[in-house]
Formats: C-alpha cells, sequence, structure tokens
C-alpha cells in the first residue's frame, strides 16, 4: 500500500505542477511585493491546513517576514495574505477574501477546486492555486468503491514548498 500512496502523491504534485507552475510564481511575486516593502505577510489558514502556518512560522527554515495571522489582525495595503482553504466553499476563507478584495488588499488562494467562472474565491483572488483534490488517493480494500487519505494537507505543504523556494529566490536577489 505504501507505494501505491508515494505513487499517487507523486502524481498529485506532478499535476499541481504542471497546471499550477505560473500561479505559484505570481503567488510567490505578490508575496515578494510585502516582503521585500514594508509590508507583513500573512497566511490565512482553514481546518486542518493551520498546520501550513505553524510549519512556515516554526520550521528550520521559517517563511521570511510572514507573522501570525488571526481574526483581529488589522491588515494594511502593504500586507499580502495567502489563504489555505481545503474548499473554495469555506465560509470563513470567502468573507476575509470578500473583505481583502473590498478593502483593496491583493492575495492569494490556495483550495481544491480548479479556477472557475462559479468558484468565487478564485474570482476574488489575486492569484488561485487549486490543489486539484477531488477525494481520496486510495480505493479502501474492504469498503466498496469509497476512497482514503485525502491528502488536502500533503498538497498544501507542497505548494508552500514551491512557493517558498521562488519567494526566497526573489528575496535573495533584492539584497
Amino acid at each position: 500500500m505504501s507505494k501505491i500512496l508515494a505513487t499517487q502523491l507523486n502524481g498529485l504534485y506532478q499535476k499541481i505542477i504542471q497546471n499550477e507552475e505560473d500561479s505559484i510564481e505570481q503567488t510567490a511575486r505578490l508575496l515578494a511585493q510585502a516582503g521585500i516593502g514594508e509590508g507583513n505577510i500573512y497566511f490565512a489558514c482553514f481546518d486542518e491546513l493551520q498546520a501550513v502556518e505553524f510549519y512556515a512560522l516554526h520550521s528550520e527554515e521559517p517563511f521570511a517576514k510572514l507573522s501570525k495571522w488571526s481574526p483581529d489582525v488589522d491588515i494594511y495595503e502593504a500586507d499580502r495574505v495567502l489563504i489555505f482553504a481545503k474548499s473554495a466553499q469555506n465560509p470563513e476563507a470567502l468573507q476575509l477574501a470578500k473583505k481583502l478584495y473590498d478593502e483593496f488588499i491583493p492575495f492569494a488562494v490556495v483550495a481544491s477546486e480548479v479556477a472557475s467562472d462559479e468558484n468565487e474565491l478564485s474570482n476574488l483572488a489575486y492569484t488561485y492555486i487549486s490543489m486539484h483534490i477531488r477525494g481520496g488517493l486510495i480505493p479502501h480494500p474492504t469498503k466498496l468503491g469509497e476512497r482514503v487519505v485525502v491528502p488536502h494537507l500533503h498538497a498544501a505543504l507542497f505548494i508552500y514548498e514551491a512557493i517558498k523556494l521562488v519567494y526566497d529566490e526573489m528575496l535573495e536577489d533584492e539584497l
């Protein structure tokens, strides 16, 4: 089973890079505006994707200029926000996106669904990255047709690392 899991995760990562590479670069560029300038960067992460913010703040290589986000934080024009949500239908993510949009604060979104006219979160965001997740990766051997291992956190961390690589390179070029 572990070989199947590795194969399926590799396939997901390949799909993300094939379809989202430009959006990842644009998102890094958006965040670098605050990283190089006077603003702060916030990751607004919902549900289990809060682990991305924790990792970005406390890992061996923390995300430069990242500040801890909470709904009480005042966000200004020079700041940039990256929203991580399992679903583009997440009410808290949508509420934050509408607030940022109305205040003309550029922000990016990472969510499962692909960008579309029906995806309000993708329409509000300056940049949007799809995790390309529609359900579990592996058929469960004892349940009929049910798939297990829904890889939201795996995909979000992969996208985070891809953004961070480009972002760090941009910051280095400015020094």
